[in-house]
């Protein structure tokens, strides 16, 4: 999201959709996807009722990387590993990949749970 300052007054433009994007940050297409495939375990373990060392065990990790993964701290996650721990946890993925349509200036990857 652009923001100006003009004297006492703020103007506010619209956001990219990305936050990472609209942060500068180099990686941010990536941090998205972790973010949205983050989002999707952590409402699978929700809805699952697991423990954190329930969701450790299913995952193959230990609880201070699960409870990193429940508080979005990704650094330590890389996009294949997230794919990994949903379909251990018993949830389909599907990639799609299709052209960019001419109306939109980049491609982009884009997460949707059901």
């Amino acid at each position: 999201m652009a923001t100006e300052k003009s004297d006492s007054t703020e103007i506010v433009g619209k956001g990219s959709g990305n936050v990472f994007v609209d942060l500068g940050l180099r990686d941010a297409q990536e941090r998205q996807t972790k973010v949205q495939l983050a989002v999707a375990i952590n409402q699978v373990v929700r809805k699952s009722r697991l423990t954190q060392a329930a969701a450790a065990k299913v995952l193959g990790i230990n609880q201070p990387k699960i409870s990193a993964l429940l508080n979005y701290k990704l650094d330590g996650f890389s996009v294949d590993r997230l794919m990994q721990f949903l379909t251990a946890l018993d949830q389909d993925i599907e990639i799609v990949i299709r052209k960019k349509p001419r109306s939109r200036r980049a491609a982009r990857i884009v997460v949707t749970a059901a």
